[in-house]
């Protein structure tokens, strides 16, 4: 079981834009991603921790793909938004500052792909000495292949890999 502390906490969700969740993935379908990771964001919303979503856009072109806008429900859930032009959620982006402004020292991981946008994610999150956390059952990716190197052979080595039902959040303790 992995529990975290809400107030310096963060769930960040990579990547999750209709285009790319519209992909054929593995080993689920961009829809059960959402819907796993837009729970889990519900829950972090409701245990009082931050909910930033990552989206990309292409850089030097005059108008993005179609899809390329977060999905919805993932807009409606975010508490931030930080908007990239590269694999990896930190590079040119003021995701460091944002989550420095919320004191926030442990970051969760949800999206797609689990072994582009996630895993970059996580190396630069690594790099800033954030305590990571990556929900196995949040990811996918191209394949089902890639999914597994990325969640047995690289994202352990940056911090702990989990699932849904094993993630609690402190609550905190009531006034007597």
């Amino acid at each position: 079981m992995v529990t975290l502390e809400p107030a310096s906490t963060a769930l960040v969700l990579v990547d999750l834009m209709p285009r790319i969740i519209d992909l054929p993935l593995g080993p689920r379908s961009g829809t059960e991603t959402l819907d796993a990771a837009c729970a889990l964001a519900e829950r972090f919303r409701a245990g009082g921790a931050s909910v930033v979503a990552v989206r990309t856009e292409r850089p030097n072109v005059v108008e993005q793909s179609p899809g390329s806008e977060l999905h919805q429900r993932v807009a409606a859930l975010a508490d931030a938004v930080v908007v990239k032009g590269t694999i990896g959620g930190f590079h040119h982006t003021d995701l460091h500052e944002l989550l420095q402004g919320r004191d926030v020292s442990t970051l969760v991981l949800a999206g797609i792909a689990t072994n582009m946008g996630v895993e970059s994610t996580a190396r630069a999150a690594s790099d800033h000495d954030y305590e990571l956390v990556f929900v196995e059952d949040a990811m996918t990716a191209l394949t089902t292949a890639e999914h597994q190197a990325a969640i047995t052979l690289n994202l352990p080595r940056f911090g702990q890999v989990t699932s849904s039902p094993e993630l609690t959040l402190r609550v905190a303790a009531t006034p007597s």
